[in-house]
């Protein structure tokens, strides 16, 4: 069928006060660029002219400023799930402007789908090319496209004519069934394929194209600074020894890896370990130290939610095409981060910790307890099911004033039982088989930072029992900075 090309302005009428609106992409990558900054001029108008407009944001994952932070500036944001890292939005979130509910990555689609959400409306959803019969080719990022589409009584695409449409077969279409009909996912390696290159929607929904021609805008991350190449050499040398051991098959295992500085720190020294094999990775993004990887035959294959790469590593991506057409494979969220192919695939999982406590349970999600920094993603949908699981972060952070070590979480998003390995600059905490206690010492003695090591201590003795928590005192270091500024000034005087 032939399909209306309309403008970005155009296609924002189709999206009303109060509509639940589904987008296509993961991160930044293939996320839609310009119809949501035409729906913010749209409720700016809106609320000058004394009307309510607000949306439901539902989303693969993180997105950009086009989205997020476009519609947060303009007080247009119902609710928003399942994750975000736009200043904006987070600032919208923690004053009570916008209902953000942190949400699992692999839970979203399928809880679409089971109507626990509410009736998706609207999908805005960024394409390479679309089909009359209404096949669409998808770019770098897929997240919750699939669902989404199949859900919207309206569909509006943004054709970008940035995206090579050489990406055609890098894409792997599946929704499982819902329950009582759902079976096992067939993927047995990371590279199995299983769905269709391409997103299959009812023509008749499409109300409208517009076309964009704009870069994703990813960012290249800070560079490896001397604390993020001491934690990645912390957990190659960890890895390596489990190798040693026979506690990990001598050809590997797949890795999942999280986003970020330290991510890319850990993923370097990997590929730079003469003693670690060439490996595959089961993850929700490939960034650009994958690339690199794969360029210098360490990484062999990944499959992935997105491509959030910077935008000179997509150019370099799109150039090379031929080279990464079959090292990469890009699936549904729900796929990617689903707790079966995780546990069958026996997945190394490597996420980043906001802060850990001495029996190791982690905070990912809020500082101080109380802010939304970003959301738990799917560190959860790993940490949970992986073969072995690992946390890393910097000891302290805000030039010492906080310990990234505390007596107890101020917010837990893995619980002690999740998690199996704790790493900072300082070492590595091996917790498997270990009781509350042994934790405690293995996490003060080879993680904490020297300078909050005693007090550690000191509060450990404060405790008694099968885990020797102190309630009174638990919170002295958060007390203490809420306070001061300064958890290092903590006097657990204060608390007997």
């Amino acid at each position: 069928m032939a399909f209306n090309y309309i403008t970005a302005e155009e296609a924002a009428e189709f999206i009303h006060h109060n509509d639940n609106v589904g987008f296509s992409g993961f991160t930044a990558a293939g996320t839609p660029k310009v119809v949501t900054v035409a729906l913010a001029k749209r409720a700016e108008a809106e609320h000058a002219a004394g009307r309510p407009f607000k949306i439901g944001v539902y989303t693969g994952a993180s997105t950009n400023d086009y989205i997020d932070g476009a519609l947060a500036r303009a007080n247009a944001i119902k609710c928003r799930t399942p994750y975000q890292s736009n200043k904006d939005c987070r600032n919208s979130a923690n004053s009570g402007e916008t209902s953000y509910f942190d949400m699992h990555l692999s839970h979203l689609a399928q809880n679409l789908r089971y109507g626990f959400l509410g009736k998706v409306n609207v999908a805005v959803i960024e394409a390479t090319e679309i089909s009359d019969d209404g096949e669409i080719l998808l770019g770098p990022g897929v997240g919750v496209a699939p669902t989404v589409c199949q859900l919207a009584d309206k569909i509006i695409i943004e054709l970008n004519r940035h995206d090579s449409k050489e990406l055609r077969g890098m894409h792997d279409i599946y929704q499982p069934l819902d329950p009582p009909y759902r079976r096992e996912i067939p993927i047995y390696k990371p590279s199995d394929r299983i769905g269709s290159p391409v997103v299959k929607i009812d023509p008749r929904k499409v109300v409208g194209i517009v076309e964009t021609d704009i870069h994703d805008g990813v960012k290249e991350f800070a560079p490896a600074d001397e604390v993020t190449m001491k934690i990645g050499h912390n957990v190659c040398e960890f890895l390596v020894s489990q190798l040693k051991a026979g506690l990990i098959p001598a050809s590997f295992l797949p890795l999942q890896s999280g986003v970020g500085n330290i991510a890319n720190a850990v993923l370097g020294c990997l590929g730079s370990s003469p003693d670690i094999p060439a490996f595959q990775m089961y993850t929700e993004v490939v960034q650009d130290a994958v690339i690199e990887l794969m360029k210098g035959g360490k990484c062999t294959f990944a499959s992935s939610c997105s491509l959030t790469v910077s935008d000179a590593k997509l150019e370099e991506v799109f150039n090379n095409i031929k080279f990464f057409h079959d090292k990469i494979l890009l699936r549904p969220g729900e796929i990617t981060n689903n707790p079966e192919v995780v546990r069958r695939l026996g997945l190394i999982t490597i996420n980043t910790a906001l802060e850990a406590d001495i029996f190791g349970n982690v905070n990912s999600t809020h500082v101080v307890g109380t802010k939304m920094m970003n959301g738990i993603g799917g560190s959860g949908d790993f940490t949970r099911n992986a073969y072995l699981s690992i946390f890393t972060c910097p000891s302290v952070a805000k030039g010492g004033k906080i310990s990234a070590i505390v007596p107890m979480v101020s917010h837990v998003d893995h619980s002690e039982h999740s998690v199996s390995v704790l790493v900072t600059e300082y070492g590595v905490a091996d917790l498997r088989a270990k009781s509350p206690r042994q934790r405690a010492q293995a996490i003060i003695e080879n993680c904490a930072h020297p300078m909050y090591r005693q007090l550690l201590w000191d509060y450990l003795k404060l405790g008694k029992g099968h885990t020797p928590h102190n309630l009174h005192a638990a919170f002295g270091f958060h007390n203490e900075f809420n306070k001061s500024g300064d958890m290092a000034l903590t006097n657990w005087a204060d608390y007997e």
